[in-house]
């Protein structure tokens, strides 16, 4: 078992924006268009964690992880999870991480560069498990412990979680555990203030 933590694109923090569309932690979790690189090298029983993006004046936080179960195409997850197709909400923000339509073709709504959508609709990945920090409470102790865990489990020094991170990490089966155990240790913590 491995794993990998990315950092999200600028600007996405689901704590403070509502914004983080891929992953998904939902009761199955998913990865959709996002980190292709990640998601053609991970195997079932593997971990994938998520940093949110860079948001000014705002600390970046680990947002979740999943265990990854299985991978399909983007057409078969069209099909099978019609929840996660992209859309608008009624505040005109995106939704969704399957990026194709019906037809398998480039979703309108999918504001990646056509030259990498051939990449972008292998490799759909389902979760089995997910942990992810979604109450305030949770949010702010992920917020004021992100950077100085990561720091450790890494064994990177840095100001900033891009500095640690970088756009991805590799982590082994030791790290995977340790990111595992700090976010549900942080769970813990909330519930029982």
């Amino acid at each position: 078992m491995k794993g990998y933590i990315y950092i999200t694109g600028t600007g996405a923090d689901p704590a403070a924006r509502q914004n983080l569309n891929d992953p998904l932690f939902m009761r199955i979790p998913t990865l959709g268009g996002c980190m292709p690189n990640i998601r053609r090298l991970v195997e079932r029983g593997d971990f994938i964690f998520v940093v949110s993006g860079k948001v000014p004046g705002i600390q970046q936080y680990v947002v979740g992880g999943l265990r990854v179960a299985e991978k399909i195409t983007a057409l078969a997850a069209y099909e099978r999870f019609p929840e996660n197709r992209l859309s608008l909400d009624p505040n005109g923000q995106l939704q969704g991480n399957v990026i194709v339509n019906e037809l398998g073709h480039k979703h309108p709504l999918d504001g990646h560069k056509a030259s990498t959508f051939a990449d972008r609709v292998k490799n759909f990945i389902v979760g089995d498990q997910s942990i992810s920090l979604k109450t305030p409470r949770e949010v702010e102790l992920g917020r004021e412990q992100s950077l100085p865990k990561i720091s450790e489990i890494l064994n990177r020094r840095g100001n900033r979680l891009i500095d640690v991170v970088s756009r991805w990490s590799k982590l082994d089966e030791r790290q995977v555990g340790q990111v595992v155990d700090w976010l549900k240790g942080i769970k813990a913590e909330a519930a029982n203030p």
